[in-house]
């Protein structure tokens, strides 16, 4: 648990100005990948992140490990690491070793998984929503326990270890950040004011189900009713929104003529692109920013230059001043 009162140093620096992350979709090549986030870093783009979907890309932990070796100062984010798809104190391990190499860049997403097909192409069994909660709670007990310099022992319903050590540890201090992924808003929600540095979710059923305004709005006043339940501070989390596909145009005109082509990542699930103007992009991430959020995770395709140029040249200046009027 966060102790009350507490907040992680890579959260507070960042409270005065909000922060942008993206992803570059459809890039099948190792060279193609590493070009787009040296790209992104040259850019000012906060962080990259990698998915944890070993069926269909890169295993995510060999990408971010990659990354940090050719990389500076960009940020690396596993959005988000299935718990069931590597034991805990593996778990832990890989994360410290990437927020070595990295010299403490990394932020440690982690959810309970979702993707059915997935999880039988693994031959991993899929327990249901209750069980992987409590999972993902034994989870960040172990991977928490195991940061530190003592032997941890832990006896849970779905994991144990026993006397265990891990060595090297992370750079990073007091923990490496941690990032709950999910609205839930009974359980998911009190987990992030619990044990959580960074919450996310945004318009995809496997990221909380926020749709529109209202729906994150209800959201942050049940993570706030959690944090006072618990004597934490509701700004001592990071509170993120995902959008799972970004298209950029200049005009409305090149919108229409851009949206023939796209690609919709998981179109047999619900989930709401954002595709629009640079002005309706910013009128949509200033509303979100007045509601709350302090740092977006962006989508896009991979090769759409022209996305990730508008992106940084006109939605996220715009986004950063109106939060500081």
């Amino acid at each position: 648990m966060v102790a009350a009162g507490t907040i992680h140093p890579w959260v507070a620096e960042g409270q005065e100005r909000i922060r942008v992350a993206i992803v570059g979709n459809g890039l099948r090549e190792w060279s193609q990948t590493l070009e787009f986030v040296l790209r992104a870093e040259e850019l000012g783009f906060d962080a990259y992140w990698a998915n944890d979907h070993p069926t269909r890309s890169m295993d995510c932990w060999s990408m971010l490990t990659a990354l940090a070796m050719a990389t500076k100062k960009i940020r690396l984010i596993s959005l988000v690491n299935c718990i069931y798809y590597r034991s805990p104190a593996l778990l832990a391990r890989q994360a410290a070793d990437v927020d070595r190499v990295s010299n403490g860049r990394l932020v440690l997403g982690i959810g309970v998984g979702d993707d059915v097909p997935e999880f039988a192409q693994l031959r991993i069994p899929f327990p249901p929503v209750r069980e992987r909660m409590e999972a993902l709670e034994e989870t960040l007990h172990i991977v928490h326990g195991l940061w530190n310099e003592a032997p941890f022992t832990f006896s849970g319903k779905h994991f144990q270890v026993d006397n265990a050590v891990i060595s090297p540890r992370p750079v990073q201090q007091p923990h490496v950040p941690i990032l709950i992924a999910g609205g839930g808003e009974r359980v998911t929600l009190r987990q992030v004011a619990q044990y959580a540095d960074m919450s996310n979710f945004g318009a995809h059923e496997w990221t909380g189900g926020a749709f529109d305004l209202s729906d994150v709005e209800r959201k942050f006043a049940a993570l706030r009713g959690h944090c006072t339940a618990l004597g934490r501070e509701y700004d001592s989390i990071l509170r993120s929104h995902y959008t799972p596909l970004l298209v950029l145009a200049e005009t409305r005109d090149a919108v229409e003529r851009k949206m023939s082509g796209i690609r919709i990542p998981d179109p047999h699930l619900h989930t709401v692109p954002l595709v629009a103007t640079c002005a309706e992009a910013i009128t949509h991430f200033q509303a979100l920013t007045r509601a709350g959020m302090r740092y977006f995770l962006a989508a896009v395709d991979g090769k759409d230059a022209e996305t990730v140029r508008l992106l940084s040249a006109e939605v996220m200046p715009a986004i950063r001043e109106c939060h500081k009027a």
